[in-house]
């Protein structure tokens, strides 16, 4: 395969040691750090210099800097360039042992956030341009705690969560948002290259609002009244086929391919199964909701005041709901133990409130957003070993930046320091080649992806660059500066490497490049890896050298731990690749 040919080959050069880029690129002003893994101990890393296209040195000779061991890799050293600013692209040479290429520029990341796009469009459930046609067009049946129909309810829409055909609000309703803020700070990042309905044509949109819409008109379907609030499509019956979406065959009991269920928001536990989740109220759901709408209003609602007031009515009355109903309302598990499992709610109601504070200048949300920043200032997972699956979510608190958007100068110190807290217990525990701190648990990339913009919004709110160069080591870890030296994202950086055999039924049919722009899962610690059910590897490993460690990664489409692209981790990753598009000068 094409990946035990790259991994064979790198390690050709000098029998166990690899050096590990960032394949995108580097911003002129950005630290420049490569990552030297050594497989034996005893192995030695020769002075580096860096080298244009022509072959010409372009730096001295300089010492790396040992870094220790970490995962497979027996020793570590960092070859820092960061003093090279000048555009261009070269090769990194410690004696015998050579880097990918590694370009310098303005514009490394200009297009990128739009790249993720390719794979939500692809993930569109009702219409989906990818295949043109309309998938699950009979959703659903609304059910009761022991799985019998209230009603239908018509739902279809919004977005796939993965590769299997489960809806959530939770992710999906943060990803609505994520993609709402990079628009909203970052609107040039974006192009017009695609109609709303996904098709390529401009509709003088920016295609990120386009998205965005498609996943607003879901969630205000999974809302329909004031105290009528949904919050999953689907369950895990799904899993018993792998299949297309166009012709998926789960049967949840009203035959192949038809109805599927749909869960309320009850404020109690759920699951028609023998599992049930630990929901104890409806806030986190419906927080997100209101926060989702609120911003929506104040980007889509120009030019549609019809619209704007429906999501204005919305986020109001999802924000009453939560406040009447405090809680975590879970994700339901079916015939398996595996769901959403968020304790947390108050960040949810901070982001929904300050948003609304944004939205309508009611003073009365702001004094709310900061009190119930007061009840979660760090993210939990921040500084932790471990979590359950989703525990913490989101993965980081978007509310603290919102809140501090409007907050008085002595409020944004407060709001800024509580990220500085949450960056501080993650950066303590990355001394190591990488500097990457974050627990190795499934979606793990998502964890690094929202450290890496939990580090870049400090920074915008305080000029302090105490964190920069973890920040810059998060990023570059998801592009290829990692063991594997592979980005975790799908079909990109064009000609490097990443995934091509992702967990997913439509890139055997289709390439992998039909999931262009989706984020994989990422890494895990071994120990979770060996104690999922239903995961078996379909070829030899590719990376095993690199498996040896205390995490592994597989490029393989029997690995639903790793290598499964999943949907609110690329939507979270456009607002800080929109972030890098347009700031060139990042320092």
């Amino acid at each position: 395969m094409l990946l035990l040919l790259l991994a064979s080959l790198a390690l050709a050069a000098n029998d166990s040691i690899v050096i590990r880029v960032n394949q995108v690129g580097y911003l002129p002003s950005a630290p420049k750090v490569a990552v030297a893994c050594a497989l034996d101990s005893a192995a030695t890393l020769a002075p580096f210099v860096v080298r244009d296209q022509a072959g010409r040195a372009v730096t001295k000779p300089r010492t790396a800097r040992a870094a220790g061991a970490f995962g497979p890799c027996a020793q570590t050293w960092r070859l820092d360039f960061s003093s090279l600013k000048s555009p261009g692209r070269y090769t990194i040479d410690a004696g015998a042992v050579h880097s990918p290429p590694v370009t310098i520029g303005a514009h490394v990341y200009d297009g990128a956030a739009d790249t993720l796009l390719h794979y939500m469009r692809e993930q569109r459930s009702g219409w989906n341009p990818f295949f043109r046609d309309s998938v699950h067009k009979l959703d659903g049946y609304v059910i009761d705690d022991s799985g019998r129909v209230v009603k239908f309810l018509p739902v279809s829409g919004g977005w796939a969560d993965a590769s299997d055909y489960l809806q959530y609000v939770a992710t999906s309703a943060t990803a609505t948002y994520d993609m709402l803020a990079a628009y909203r700070d970052y609107p040039r990042a974006f192009a017009d290259a695609f109609a709303a309905n996904g098709l390529p044509g401009a509709n003088h949109t920016a295609d990120v609002l386009d998205e965005a819409r498609h996943g607003i008109e879901w969630l205000l379907r999974m809302f329909p009244s004031d105290t009528e609030l949904y919050n999953q499509l689907a369950d895990d019956r799904d899993h018993r086929y792998f299949d297309l979406p166009t012709n998926d065959s789960s049967d949840y009991g009203w035959g192949k391919g038809k109805q599927r269920p749909i869960y309320p928001c009850t404020g109690r536990p759920q699951g028609i199964f023998k599992y049930k989740n630990r929901s104890t109220g409806m806030a986190s759901t419906a927080g997100k909701f209101a926060s989702a709408f609120a911003l929506a209003a104040r980007l889509l609602g120009p030019g549609n005041d019809s619209l704007a007031r429906v999501l204005r009515h919305k986020a109001t009355a999802a924000y009453v709901l939560g406040q009447d109903h405090p809680g975590v309302c879970q994700t339901a598990p079916g015939t398996a133990p595996y769901f959403y499992e968020e304790d947390n709610w108050t960040d949810d109601m901070e982001l929904a409130a300050a948003e609304l504070y944004a939205l309508t200048r009611e003073s009365h949300y702001l004094k709310d957003a900061l009190r119930y920043a007061r009840q979660e200032p760090v993210t939990p997972w921040m500084g932790a070993d471990t979590a359950r699956h989703y525990e913490w979510y989101p993965w980081y608190n978007a509310g603290h930046y919102s809140a501090w958007r409007s907050a008085s100068a002595r409020e944004r110190t407060t709001m800024a320091d509580f990220y500085r807290r949450g960056l501080d217990a993650v950066a303590r525990r990355a001394q190591n080649g990488f500097r990457v701190g974050i627990p190795f648990i499934w979606c793990s990339n998502d964890l690094m992806v929202s450290f890496a913009t939990q580090a870049f919004l400090y920074r915008r709110m305080t000029g302090d660059a105490r964190f920069r160069e973890y920040e810059q080591a998060a990023l570059d870890w998801l592009f290829g500066t990692n063991p594997w030296g592979t980005s975790m994202i799908i079909g990109y950086p064009n000609g490097g490497t990443w995934p091509h055999d992702p967990h997913s039924a439509i890139a055997p049919q289709f390439g992998p490049q039909a999931l262009t722009g989706g984020l994989v899962d990422g890494p895990v610690y071994r120990s979770i890896f060996s104690n999922l059910k239903g995961i078996a590897l379909h070829h030899a490993d590719a990376f095993a050298p690199f498996n040896t460690g205390f995490i592994v990664y597989h490029d393989d489409i029997g690995d639903y731990s790793t290598n499964e692209p999943i949907m609110d981790g690329t939507a979270n990753f456009t607002y800080l690749l929109a972030a890098l598009a347009a700031s060139r000068r990042m320092r």
